[in-house]
């Protein structure tokens, strides 16, 4: 299953890591790599507490854009 994910740099260094189609999944690293990692670990265990019925309905679609404001 591929879900897309969001990667942020923090202002106090290392990065920030959210899964949009799990609401409450994110993790962090101190490199790119570590936090990508991590939010995979922290994706399993998501997926872990769903139902196959909600697990085959999870949004697999669509494009994460920035906007500036």
């Amino acid at each position: 299953m591929k879900l897309k994910v969001t990667l942020e740099e923090a202002e106090e260094g290392g990065y920030i890591v959210s899964c949009p189609a799990l609401p409450g999944c994110h993790s962090q690293g101190d490199t790119a790599e570590e936090a990508l990692e991590n939010i995979r670990e922290a994706i399993e265990g998501c997926l872990e507490s769903l139902s196959d019925e909600k697990i085959s309905s999870l949004t697999t679609q669509g494009k994460i854009v920035e906007v500036t404001v």
